[in-house]
């Protein structure tokens, strides 16, 4: 029994002590879920694991493959590609589109509800419909280009055109959280500003250049940084619509390290994936932010 008032007592009754039993269970579910898969497959990534018999120590074995893989460094380029399309056109297409929308239009709340739509729609439901939309033999968008006189596309099924579409269709999916942003950076902009810049003689796009896009840094970082974590982990549209296909034209990182692990049961090789996306993912993201953090706030 602790004696009323010894200081353990005290520290057991304190608010600090309470705290941490309300969120004890969080924090064990984060431990078991969260952390200890997180320890576990960075041990696999140096065995020969097929999660089911008894793993064997392989050391760097798995990581020295992973130069020697051809399969593994065109994921490399693909997510690559990807990414330097997905990045630019989402953040300055969303832009435009926010710009658009923070002005008093009527109806300019179904507008932007409209935009956002897209966004908490399933990936399933989204790759469905562009794979209707883009069908060859009897899509809307192969149908509209006969009306014009255009030749019909392979589109999904087109080694040339397949990892094209898939940035249209994730450009299409997460515009709408990238304008919510820019919407909500644009409605904090000083009005005074704007009516000084325009007392000033600025034009719109004076104005545009240098009052608003100056205020937008911050968004703009948080964006680009965003996206660009979101576009190197590219897996749900590619499992949904093309499988990695044709030809493997569409095999990015994730989906690759999908099928090491869970379809060729090789778990240590896909557990190295990884890791070695995980470190590419820092490392650009940390370059991201320093590089950023110079452009928006002066730091170096």
């Amino acid at each position: 029994m602790l004696a009323p008032g010894s200081t353990a007592r005290r520290a057991l009754g304190s608010d600090h002590v309470a705290g941490w039993l309300f969120v004890a269970p969080a924090v064990v579910l984060i431990g078991i879920f969260g952390l200890v898969p997180i320890v576990w497959s960075a041990i696999m990534s140096f065995q020969a694991n097929d999660l089911v018999s008894a793993p064997s120590w392989v050391g760097l074995a798995n990581y020295q493959a992973l130069v020697k893989d051809p399969v593994f460094m065109a994921s490399v380029r693909h997510t690559l590609v990807y990414t330097l399309l997905f990045v630019p056109l989402s953040v300055a297409g969303s832009l435009l589109v926010a710009w658009a929308l923070n002005r008093k239009l009527r109806g300019v709340r179904f507008y932007r509800l409209a935009v956002f739509v897209p966004v908490v729609t399933s990936t399933v439901a989204t790759g469905i419909i562009f794979m209707w939309l883009l069908d060859p033999v009897f899509g809307l968008v192969n149908y509209f280009l006969s009306l014009v006189g255009l030749p019909e596309q392979g589109f999904l099924q087109d080694t040339n055109q397949a990892l094209v579409c898939i940035v249209f269709m994730t450009v299409w999916g997460w515009l709408g959280f990238d304008v919510i942003i820019y919407l909500a950076a644009l409605q904090g902009i000083p009005q005074e500003l704007m009516e000084a810049a325009q007392i000033d003689g600025a034009g719109t796009w004076s104005s545009f250049r240098n009052v608003v896009l100056p205020f937008l840094r911050p968004a703009t970082l948080f964006l680009i940084v965003w996206s660009t974590i979101s576009a190197l982990q590219l897996f749900d549209e590619i499992y949904v619509t093309t499988r990695g296909g044709p030809l493997g034209s569409t095999t990015v990182i994730v989906y690759y390290l999908y099928q090491q692990a869970f379809q060729f049961f090789n778990a240590g090789y896909g557990a190295a994936i990884a890791y070695v996306l995980f470190l590419a993912i820092l490392l650009i993201t940390i370059l991201q932010l320093k590089l950023g953090a110079q452009r928006v706030y002066g730091k170096s």
